[in-house]
């Protein structure tokens, strides 16, 4: 009996096939091979089109089931991951009515702006536990105020995972985890809200029924199937965002537990037992995969979006051509702690929440001609997305979340020994890393919701950890001074 896990990501879409027995990867791959496209029509804008998603999921889908061997019909169930915030829009033929306006477009900024500041801080902090922002309600609001022709055509709105699901089933559904993340629901009333609906010009009919993050969400139909090599009538079992999803992957579910990532945006998600917020709406806060309104579980995620876009930018403007990761990372450790005082914010990717929404921008600073070589310049890199982490995780502290051990994948930026010491170093938490990802702990999830395992403990009893990373001592000193002088940069850049 076999899992099979999907992860929706902007840069790829991951598929694995997990023997339910033993909770180990039999095959994995992603399509396509090299970082898809994302389309920016403006300055600011994001999009990239639902039905690609489909077509490298079918790639994927042949090549894993290809890889194993596996018979169709030893696949006992699947579960989603996906970008979240996204927006899909499509009529009552199921057909996608304009490109998705995925995560990192902040075009919808001065909407949720506008919503939170009618609607009143008190309200959206207390009850939807953030600013509506630029989150998928706000981005719902763009399209009505620009494209009302497209806006009176919407049957249903979906974030990206439900777009998957509804083309493998038929049916348009949601979960309150995407509710949440789309900043639709309401905790105090534990339902969706009507005040920002009505604020937004939103009828509730346009947003999917809901479904459980763990359970029954539908069958693959004979159609789907058929696109992918599978058997007709596979449950999917679960679904869930991908940063809730990476929390799973690492076994990340109670109180004070901490997960991170490290990809196209960088992400550090810790979970609490209580209903709160930030009061400046930096970090948001968001239903986890196990949230009850009994047994509250709520994800804290603060996001940096300049990470995996920047070390990729750097590797393709500063580096000799044909360098990879690993020769790269090898370089910038060649430069001393504090990159020789230069300061790299990384900043150019948009909006950063954690900044009010502030759009600063990437920079350089300090760099002396005379002094500063290619090595510097591409740990100041690192150092500058280690430091917008720690600058982040102070906010989180001040909510009461304390960062003592990091849960990763040994994936992206965590495989730089440079980037995990750097982090480990500045917040004096012990990072752990172990072998798992985002389609791997989807499958696992699917197995859960389809009662396969008993319950998480069983899920991830053979998660398997590979490193850890203590703060180094000696090196610490170097490093506080380091981040100083960024944060003392950073508030320049902000003035």
């Amino acid at each position: 009996m076999y899992l099979l896990g999907f992860d929706i990501g902007s840069s790829s879409i991951k598929a694995a096939l997990v023997d339910a027995a033993s909770g180990k990867c039999v095959a994995q791959t992603f399509y396509p091979k090299t970082e898809a496209p994302i389309s920016a029509p403006r300055q600011g804008w994001a999009e990239q089109h639902p039905a690609d998603w489909w077509e490298n999921l079918k790639l994927a889908t042949h090549d894993v089931m290809h890889t194993s061997g596996i018979s169709p019909d030893e696949v006992a169930a699947i579960g989603i991951s996906y970008q979240m915030h996204g927006l899909v829009c499509v009529d009552k033929d199921q057909q996608v009515l304009r490109p998705a306006i995925i995560w990192c477009d902040s075009r919808a900024v001065s909407l949720g702006e506008r919503a939170f500041n009618s609607l009143g801080e008190d309200y959206c902090l207390r009850n939807l536990l953030n600013s509506p922002g630029n989150f998928t309600a706000a981005k719902l609001a763009w399209v009505r105020e620009n494209e009302p022709e497209v806006f009176d055509r919407i049957d249903k709105v979906m974030l990206p995972g439900d777009y998957i699901a509804m083309r493998l089933t038929g049916e348009a559904r949601t979960t309150l985890s995407g509710l949440s993340e789309g900043i639709f629901w309401d905790f105090r009333k534990n339902d969706v809200s009507e005040p920002l609906l009505q604020h937004l010009g939103i009828p509730q009919s346009m947003l999917a029924d809901r479904v459980p993050t763990f359970g029954f969400q539908g069958e693959t139909t004979e159609a789907a199937a058929g696109e992918l090599g599978l058997r007709k009538g596979i449950p999917v079992t679960y679904r869930a965002g991908d940063q809730p999803n990476n929390a799973l992957s690492l076994n990340v579910f109670n109180p004070g537990e901490i997960a991170s990532t490290a990809g196209t945006s960088g992400v550090v998600y810790g979970v609490i037992g209580q209903v709160n917020h930030d009061p400046l709406s930096r970090v948001n806060t968001f239903a986890h995969v196990n949230h009850t309104a009994a047994d509250p579980r709520l994800g804290v995620l603060l996001c940096i979006n300049g990470t995996g876009c920047l070390n990729s930018w750097v590797r393709r403007t500063m580096v000799p051509e044909g360098m990879d990761y690993n020769a790269m990372n090898r370089l910038a450790s060649e430069a001393p702690i504090g990159s020789g005082g230069i300061s790299f914010m990384p900043f150019g990717n948009g909006a950063e929440r954690m900044l009010c929404n502030a759009e600063p921008g990437a920079s350089l600073h300090g760099v002396n001609f005379n002094v500063h070589n290619r090595s510097h310049l591409l740990r100041a890199a690192q150092e500058g997305i280690v430091f917008a982490f720690m600058h982040g995780i102070r906010i989180m502290e001040e909510m009461g979340l304390h960062v003592s051990r990091i849960h990763a994948g040994h994936a992206n930026l965590f495989l730089s020994p440079l980037f995990r010491q750097t982090l480990a170093n500045i917040s004096g938490a012990v990072i752990e890393l172990y072998d798992t990802d985002g389609a791997v702990g989807a499958a696992k999830g699917a197995g859960i919701g389809a009662g396969i395992y008993r319950n998480t403990h069983e899920a991830f009893d053979s998660l398997t950890r590979l490193e850890v990373i203590e703060p180094i001592a000696a090196d610490l000193e170097a490093t506080y001074d380091a981040f100083e002088r960024w944060e003392q940069q950073l508030r320049r850049c902000l003035d």
